[in-house]
C-alpha cells in the first residue's frame, strides 16, 4: 500500500502559501509507515515548532491500473473519505528555500489521517462532495471537490502515468484554502456532508 498526495490543488491554497497555481497536479507521496492506525495517538513531532493541519478528500484505490484514461478513472476507487495531511510547515518552507525535497516534512511517521471510507453508490455525487474541518469545535475547512483545479478523475488519469495503482492505495486529492497551525490539546474533526468521518487529537 502507498499513499499518494496531490499538492496545490485548490487555487485559494496555492494563493494562500504565495505559491503559483500548477499546469499540471503537483505529485508527492508518503510511506506506509506515515499512515496514522486507528486507535493510536497523534504526538506532535519534535522536529517542528509549526505544525499544520491540511484536510483533504481521500480516495481507496479498488483496482489495479496503469495508464488509466480519465474518462475511465471512477472504475479505479470504490469509497471516499477525509484525512489529514499534516506538514511540519517551518521544515518544509526551509527545505523548500534550499531547493531540496521535502518529505521530511510531509511524510514522517504518523502524518496521514484517514477517516471512515464511504462506499461509493450509483447515487453517490462524487463529482460534488462537501467536507470540512473542525478544530476545537470550530470550522476552519470548508469546500466542495467540484472547486479542485485537478478533477478526481484527472488525478487519477495523471498519477497512473507514472505510478501503477494497486488496490489498497490511498489517494489524497489536495486540501483547500484555510490551513493552520495546531498545538498540543487540540482536536481536529473532520466531516463529509454532515458525517463525521474522524477525530483525532495531538498529544
Amino acid at each position: 500500500m502507498k499513499i499518494i498526495c496531490v499538492g496545490r490543488n485548490y487555487a485559494d491554497h496555492a494563493k494562500e502559501l504565495g505559491n503559483s497555481i500548477p499546469d499540471e497536479p503537483v505529485i508527492f507521496m508518503k510511506p506506509k509507515s506515515a499512515l496514522l492506525q486507528n486507535h493510536t495517538p497523534f504526538y506532535y513531532p519534535e522536529f517542528t515548532n509549526e505544525l499544520h493541519y491540511e484536510c483533504e478528500i481521500v480516495l481507496r484505490v479498488s483496482k489495479n491500473g496503469k495508464y488509466i484514461q480519465e474518462k475511465h478513472a471512477s472504475n479505479y476507487y470504490d469509497a471516499v473519505t477525509v484525512g489529514i495531511d499534516f506538514t511540519a510547515r517551518d521544515l518544509q518552507d526551509e527545505l523548500k528555500k534550499k531547493g531540496l525535497p521535502w518529505e521530511k516534512a510531509k511524510a514522517f511517521d504518523n502524518s496521514a489521517v484517514v477517516g471512515k471510507f464511504i462506499p461509493v453508490t450509483p447515487e453517490f455525487n462524487r463529482k460534488s462532495i462537501n467536507f470540512s474541518l473542525l478544530k476545537n469545535g470550530e470550522k476552519v475547512q470548508e469546500a466542495n471537490s467540484s472547486q479542485m483545479i485537478f478533477s478526481i478523475d484527472k488525478i487519477i488519469e495523471n498519477i497512473s502515468n507514472y505510478f501503477s495503482l494497486n488496490i489498497g492505495d490511498l489517494i489524497f486529492t489536495g486540501t483547500p484554502a484555510g490551513v493552520g497551525e495546531c498545538v498540543t490539546g487540540d482536536v481536529l474533526e473532520g466531516f463529509i456532508e454532515n458525517q463525521s468521518l474522524f477525530s483525532v487529537e495531538v498529544k
